[in-house]
């Protein structure tokens, strides 16, 4: 997974921001987990995976657009003000929407409701703490480890698919 970041923001300070996120948003629902005395099972697991998946994208939202605030020539911690003056709202809304989507899966009834039950709350605390880390800990690291790039020109990347001509 960090590979893959790193491939797509194609700069190591970008990348090391989702990298830390993500265990933290995973640690944090496990925490809840535990505390709630739901068992570690095949669907726990499952959720952590998916979790995994969903929790990244707020991390990686706020980084590039920092960064794309920094290119601007704002200074870092200008940029992450600028940045969650426009994102915050946006971050704040999409996760409530994937939150309101395993809400309905916490009230099942039955067995089945109580296995899924686990499943929808692991999701739900993983969303909850990745949002609140967008929030938080997302831009104030941006601030600190982001720079304005030295050299002029398009990263690795562009220059890779560059010859790559859209049509055929």
């Amino acid at each position: 997974m960090v590979l893959v970041i790193f491939i797509f923001l194609q700069e190591w300070r970008a990348t090391i921001i989702p990298a830390i996120t993500v265990p933290v948003s995973l640690i944090g629902a496990m925490a809840f987990a535990y505390a709630l005395g739901f068992s570690l099972n095949n669907l726990t697991l499952f959720a952590l995976v998916l979790a995994t998946g969903l929790v990244v994208d707020d991390a990686i939202i706020v980084v590039e657009a920092i960064a794309a605030k920094i290119e601007e020539g704002l200074s870092p911690p200008q940029a992450a003000m600028a940045a969650m003056q426009e994102l915050s709202g946006a971050v704040i809304a999409t996760s409530l929407v994937l939150m309101a989507v395993f809400i309905p899966v916490s009230f099942f009834p039955g067995a089945t409701g109580i296995m899924y039950q686990q499943f929808a709350l692991v999701i739900i605390f993983s969303i909850a703490i990745s949002t609140f880390s967008a929030l938080s800990f997302t831009p104030s690291t941006a601030a600190l480890f982001l720079r304005h790039a030295s050299g002029e020109g398009q990263g690795w990347l562009s220059l890779v698919l560059s010859p790559v001509q859209p049509g055929f």
